[in-house]
């Protein structure tokens, strides 16, 4: 697990902001989501003065997550949480909007744990939307110019799990106003393609904050 915080501007109450990311896994044994937070929380542009941003990378494992999400929120309070992962299929910028209650049970974490029910939640509705800005922030990267879509299906992996979890987190009270998970490709882009595709969904998470 690494942490690490950055605010440009000093304020009585920055807005909040709460970047993460996965570490390697099976057959995954570079994750880009790593180096993109840790760069996105330190990235000098005006459009972030005055917002503290933290970067975190959750282990890939479904402990981590149970685990981390919730102390992270409630020790940083986040407005928004934005929320990155690795597909090594995808060929865009893929931004999700739903979490669906169910996971694979035949593959493991990278600690070698599998998922002990299908069900993530059980009694739990089927779905749980995401409250994030999908418009604003597809058109936000297709205006830098990179190839972007708007899915309703994160996979059956840590990925959906995280987001699960995030939109539960959010709908708590005192939950970030938006959380938003952003698959990347893992090698179809460029590190500085992905973090200018970042730039910009963080920057239209702020402006709908």
């Amino acid at each position: 697990m690494r942490e690490m915080a950055n605010s440009t501007k000093k304020t009585s109450k920055p807005l909040k902001v709460l970047i993460t990311g996965f570490g390697p896994f099976p057959g995954m044994p570079v994750n880009p989501t790593g180096p993109l937070v840790e760069k996105l929380a330190t990235l000098d542009r005006r459009a972030f003065d005055g917002i503290k941003r933290t970067a975190h990378i959750f282990e890939t494992s479904y402990a981590a997550v149970d685990r981390e999400l919730p102390d992270l929120i409630a020790r940083h309070r986040p407005d928004v949480l934005l929320m990155f992962g690795v597909a090594g299929r995808t060929r865009s910028i893929r931004i999700e909007t739903l979490a669906r209650n169910n996971r694979s049970t035949a593959i493991p974490d990278a600690t070698g744990a599998y998922a002990g029910t299908a069900q993530i939640a059980p009694d739990a509705p089927a779905t749980a939307a995401l409250p994030t800005a999908a418009k604003a922030m597809f058109a936000a990267v297709k205006q830098a110019g990179l190839p972007v879509t708007v899915s309703k299906d994160a996979g059956g992996y840590l990925c959906n799990y995280l987001c699960w979890r995030a939109a539960k987190q959010a709908a708590a009270p005192g939950g970030p106003r938006i959380a938003a998970f952003v698959h990347v490709p893992n090698t179809r882009l460029s590190p500085a393609q992905l973090v200018r595709a970042g730039a910009a969904i963080l920057s239209a998470a702020l402006t709908l904050r």
